[in-house]
């Protein structure tokens, strides 16, 4: 019976501990990667807002399905079985020179969607673009979810990167 106690006991205290570490961790965090892209804003803005055309750089867009509200295409099927989409919510065009561009759209699972987004400045001094992908999670307090939190630049990072480059090399040839 002390034994049992003392594991009992034991396993509060350390899951007690780690929660209080757990809870310096930020609830908001945001990967990103920017390219710069020597192409005419226009372009750019045009392949990342339309679905249809990120089977030229999205990675492996080249063989999935479209997704469809109504009779538009809205985004991609990434796995129907484990019901994984990415989905465009707006397109922020900006006709002024004082604001960034923006793509925003949500990468749903089963159980969360991740915000995603494409922010595409135009350089004043010549006619490049930097264009920014970014993910935004939104974690709960919960210690597994903070902690894994470490692990989102490695999973996510080859993909971002990956889809840069593929456009990159799609509007510059």
């Amino acid at each position: 019976m002390r034994i049992a106690r003392l594991i009992i006991i034991s396993f509060l205290v350390l899951f007690s501990i780690i929660t209080i570490i757990s809870l310096f961790i930020p609830s908001h965090v945001r990967i990103s990667r920017a390219i710069q892209i020597n192409s005419p804003k226009d372009s750019v803005m045009k392949q990342v807002s339309e679905v249809p055309n990120w089977k030229h750089w999205y990675p492996g867009a080249d063989s999935l399905k479209f997704y469809y509200e109504g009779n538009r295409i809205k985004g991609l099927v990434l796995d129907e079985l484990k019901k994984r989409y990415i989905i465009i919510k707006e397109k922020k065009v900006r006709l002024d020179s004082l604001g960034d561009d923006e793509v925003t759209a949500d990468y749903t699972l089963p159980n969360k969607k991740i915000q995603t987004g494409w922010v595409l400045a135009a350089n004043a001094k010549s006619s490049s673009v930097t264009l920014q992908w970014y993910m935004d999670f939104h974690l709960r307090w919960y210690p597994w979810e903070k902690f894994s939190s470490f692990m989102f630049e490695k999973i996510y990072h080859p993909q971002l990167q990956q889809g840069l480059d593929n456009l990159k090399r799609f509007l510059e040839k």
